[in-house]
């Protein structure tokens, strides 16, 4: 009998400090912006490129989309004989094969764009140099000065059932997120830092809730262009808490971690936990 999972509600912080949080191809590999509002983005395909190699190289286990070169027809006969939700990452993500007929299946963990919440200046570009077997190439290196990210995701509990998630997969969904990301120490990806996570699980697998950035906000202790470190800058979870209230007949338990650095405006995080004190869980890393 196939687990029945509730929906949740998703919301990842972090922040990025001299680096590129998602280089865009097309333009140099300059970090994604949005130019008219000065804002840093990151796809949600890079943070599920997060997640899938931390469940592989971390925790051993094996994937659909993976780093290693795989022959493709064998990842055609393992969708076809439907071996393919032996794997997490498709349990979480879904799985799509564009050979052939292309066979689909939905993941029930979805994420939007990330976007920063305050607005990000880029260093100026540096010439670097780097050696291949075919000799040298020349290239720029663009970073952020300082960009707080934020993410809104959720779990379909309904879509949860055509590929089988458990909630031993939600729990290392949880950790996955919290620690790939350090983990991914890169020349361009070090520097970036996890500051809050929150899963707010719903009693049901019917009830959603708005984008939860919608009710977040930066403050600054100095001024916004000058915004260097976590130091700088104050989360305004007014609203969210607020937001929460609203709803939490309709929500089982709020799962979180934090960043011990990160500061809340008028002690917003403990009234928050207050409140869902009986229906609170600390994630532990």
């Amino acid at each position: 009998m196939t687990e029945e999972l509730n929906n949740s509600e998703i919301l990842f912080l972090y922040d990025a400090k001299k680096a590129n949080p998602n280089g865009d191809m097309d333009n140099e590999n300059k970090p994604r912006m949005d130019w008219d509002t000065g804002t840093n983005l990151v796809s949600d395909v890079r943070l599920k490129r997060y997640i899938r190699d931390y469940l592989e190289s971390v925790k051993g286990e094996e994937l659909f989309v993976t780093n290693r070169a795989e022959d493709a027809k064998d990842r055609v006969k393992q969708l076809d004989d439907g071996d393919v939700l032996d794997l997490i990452g498709v349990r979480l993500f879904g799985a799509v094969q564009a050979t052939g007929d292309a066979d689909h299946l939905t993941g029930p963990v979805q994420f939007n764009w990330g976007y920063s919440l305050n607005t990000v200046e880029l260093q100026e570009s540096k010439t670097i140099t780097s050696s291949f077997s075919s000799g040298k190439g020349v290239g720029k290196d663009y970073r952020v000065k300082y960009s707080f990210l934020a993410f809104s995701g959720g779990i379909n509990g309904l879509t949860a059932r055509s590929t089988k998630l458990s909630e031993s997969d939600v729990k290392l969904l949880d950790e996955a997120i919290v620690k790939s990301i350090p983990l991914n120490r890169t020349r361009s990806k070090i520097g970036q830092t996890p500051r809050l996570y929150l899963r707010a699980e719903m009693k049901d697998n019917e009830t959603v809730l708005n984008d939860l950035r919608e009710y977040i906000d930066l403050e600054y202790n100095t001024p916004e262009e000058n915004v260097r470190e976590i130091s700088d800058v104050i989360l305004d979870i007014t609203e969210l808490l607020d937001y929460l209230i609203e709803n939490e007949n309709k929500i089982k338990k709020i799962n979180y971690w934090y960043d011990s650095k990160l500061k809340f405006k008028d002690d917003g995080l403990n009234k928050l936990l207050n409140q869902f004190s009986g229906s609170s869980n600390e994630l532990e890393y």
